[in-house]
């Protein structure tokens, strides 16, 4: 496997994604804003999009990945059984929990958006609408298996392109909004568990050459189904501990009008990137750090280890200096349109930014997280998780009356820190791993050359100042422009400083 050959593939498509997920959007600030039906939206549209980012983007595989390759080794047999009895199991429990909450959704949805309480139209809305998206969870869970599946192999483009689904459902419903008026979030909660069921069956179509589901009630409750879900419940709770700090966000989000969508705009923007610096490199080296780790094969994972570390840092750096330098004019340029106000952009970019000082941490999370979860070991991290979503809790709620909103991403960032700093002091302690000597030395490099890039990105920004502001017909057209025009020169520094090299490109891990 290259392993930036195998990211680059992983990230083009969670980028054609990311990129549709932006128009949708757009299209949603421009016809709902910050209002009283977006804020209902955004909750309804949360907690299945919050599984999906727990399950789909790196979660699953931690706990899957490891043991079906173990079950591989000893035979594709032993590896269909395997498959089976977690498949069989899975779409039964889901089916079972979504029915639960189905019935009860109206404590449910006061438990997730409590502020909700003091608007009974907007309570009700929002009971209606989770009541309609809340079955995508099966969808979406499933298909992770099948994503799991293939990234066993090392097919990784299938199962990274299934989110375009839900983005082009959503984007195709939003251009008939002329049309829906009041019933538009409706049909767009709709259209959101259609596209569930729609990327199920793509994943499903695709895994067929090394997997086909074979559906029964009689599962066998074996050691290594056992051993499975002990560790798939923990590493839901560890891998995604950035997507459950801000699901507590939302929740306390609810009690300050239209947070929850300011809250949700910025956390649109640094996804982008934490797809692609945290999750595409977690879920690319998962599945031969496992095999390197059966075999025990020290050299590979020092090597392989080293390198994705390195590789992270390289792509989350220089996009955390751009947030920090320009969240208001990036905030502006994306969604400052139509309802979507001057006062909106300010409060979202406010918010923007402070998450921005914590996107080094929640990739770090992800690649660190990675490195234990390929030695089956899932309860490590869970614990230390335990101790920052408390942390996140605990500063969020005490300061939440005095600051509000804005305390929710400072109080995120803080959290994942600890996270990120105490998993990688567990990794040394353990002997797990091993800083290379050159490692040190090329993180001083991404630094330097991050550090000259932001400066020049700093500079652009300034330049082009007018064509920036608010009122702007050329915002979104100058920020692109920028943006493309300071990653080539980014790529140009790094070459010369050798931060990046050429020859990694070809490298095998």
């Amino acid at each position: 496997m290259n392993l930036i050959k195998s990211t680059s593939t992983y990230s083009f498509f969670v980028l054609i994604s990311r990129i549709l997920g932006y128009l949708r959007d757009v299209l949603i600030a421009i016809y709902l804003g910050s209002s009283p039906i977006a804020d209902a939206f955004f909750v309804a549209f949360r907690i299945p999009n919050t599984f999906r980012r727990l399950f789909s983007e790196g979660t699953f595989n931690s706990a899957f990945v490891p043991s079906y390759m173990s079950e591989l080794d000893k035979g594709k047999e032993n590896a269909k059984k395997f498959a089976n009895n977690v498949f069989n199991f899975l779409a039964l429990s889901l089916l079972f929990l979504v029915l639960l909450i189905e019935i009860f959704m109206p404590a449910f949805v006061f438990l997730i958006a409590p502020g909700f309480s003091d608007s009974g139209e907007k309570l009700e809305t929002t009971i209606s609408l989770t009541r309609i998206t809340f079955p995508f969870l099966i969808f979406v869970s499933l298909s992770s298996f099948f994503g799991a599946i293939l990234n066993s192999f090392n097919k990784f483009a299938v199962a990274s392109a299934a989110p375009i689904i839900l983005n082009i459902f959503l984007i195709l419903t939003l251009l008939f909004s002329n049309y829906l008026n009041d019933v538009l979030v409706y049909y767009l909660s709709y259209a959101v568990t259609i596209a569930g069921i729609v990327q199920l069956l793509f994943l499903i179509f695709f895994t067929r050459k090394y997997y086909f589901p074979k559906f029964s009630f009689k599962i066998r409750f074996d050691k290594k189904l056992k051993f499975f879900f002990k560790k798939l419940i923990p590493s839901i709770f560890s891998s995604g501990v950035t997507q459950i700090n801000i699901l507590i966000g939302t929740i306390i989000a609810s009690f300050q009008a239209s947070a929850v969508s300011y809250l949700y705009y910025a956390d649109r923007i640094y996804q982008i990137n934490l797809a692609i610096a945290g999750i595409a490199i977690g879920t690319v080296l998962l599945p031969n750090l496992s095999k390197y780790v059966e075999q025990n094969n020290l050299k590979k994972i020092k090597f392989i280890q080293n390198k994705s570390l390195e590789l992270s840092l390289f792509l989350c750096l220089p996009a955390t200096f751009a947030l920090l330098i320009s969240s208001e004019q990036i905030t502006s340029a994306l969604f400052g349109y139509g309802s979507f106000d001057y006062s909106s952009v300010k409060n979202s970019s406010k918010a923007l930014f402070y998450f921005a000082y914590g996107l080094p941490a929640f990739a770090l999370i992800k690649v660190f997280s990675s490195y234990i979860f390929a030695r089956h070991n899932t309860k490590v991290p869970f614990i230390i998780s335990i101790y920052s979503v408390t942390i996140n809790v605990c500063i969020s709620l005490y300061f939440f009356s005095d600051i509000g909103f804005i305390i929710i991403p400072i109080a995120t960032t803080i959290s994942s820190w600890f996270n990120a700093i105490i998993l990688f002091g567990y990794l040394i302690k353990k002997k797990y791993f091993v800083l290379d000597s050159t490692l040190s030395f090329s993180i001083f490099k991404i630094i330097f050359s991050s550090i000259i890039t932001s400066f020049l990105f700093y500079q652009l920004i300034r330049y082009f100042n007018d064509l920036l502001i608010y009122e702007s017909q050329y915002k979104l057209l100058t920020i692109i422009l920028i943006i493309f025009l300071t990653f080539i020169i980014y790529m140009l520094i790094s070459i010369l400083t050798k931060a990046f090299k050429m020859s990694d490109i070809k490298l095998k891990y």
